[in-house]
């Protein structure tokens, strides 16, 4: 077996269906990541029909544990960045409430912890939106609380709240070449 490279990306995936399948396609741009299923993003997957096939030098992590096993992995210096996208508006809540009691959650509460920075790709961050469902183009009004909660996001240590595919690729890109030059 092949020694685990470190520090590796964290990707996150929840249950929102929002740019998914363009988020999905941003992991198999990523060298050494590890991507954490949430129950909720497992369900999207199938409705999505993707297969995690990523390239060797990535490890899939599915929400199989009460306590989020995969998690104690932050306090090893295992991860440089947490990549959560797309962020539901129930995972966005959670973590500004600082319920950590899903995998997504639990990840992107141990990063703070550690002082791991991450990106987060809220799903909820203008009173109408346009998405991409499994059956075609929806629109979505994000309720007051939705928008509070990212807006809150925002004020957090060390989290880069993006809004849009374009500000969430940028965001990695950007994270890639600071990772380069220190490296």
């Amino acid at each position: 077996m092949a020694t685990l490279h470190t520090p590796r990306w964290a990707w996150v995936l929840t249950g929102s269906g929002h740019f998914f399948t363009e988020s999905f396609a941003l992991i198999h741009q990523l060298e050494h990541c590890d991507v954490f299923v949430s129950k909720a993003a497992n369900e999207v997957l199938r409705m999505y029909k993707l297969r995690l096939d990523f390239p060797e030098t990535t490890r899939v992590l599915y929400d199989k544990t009460a306590s989020a096993i995969p998690v104690g992995e932050f306090y090893h210096g295992v991860y440089h960045t947490v990549v959560v996208a797309p962020a539901s508006s129930n995972t966005v809540a959670k973590c500004v409430h600082g319920i950590s009691d899903t995998l997504a959650t639990n990840v992107f509460a141990q990063a703070g912890k550690c002082r791991v920075p991450a990106i987060v790709f809220a799903c909820d961050t203008a009173p109408e939106l346009e998405t991409m469902a499994p059956h075609g183009l929806v629109k979505v009004y994000p309720r007051r609380i939705d928008l509070e909660n990212t807006n809150q996001l925002k004020s957090f240590e060390r989290t880069q709240v993006v809004e849009s595919l374009a500000d969430l690729e940028a965001s990695v890109r950007r994270r890639h070449a600071e990772l380069a030059s220190h490296g």
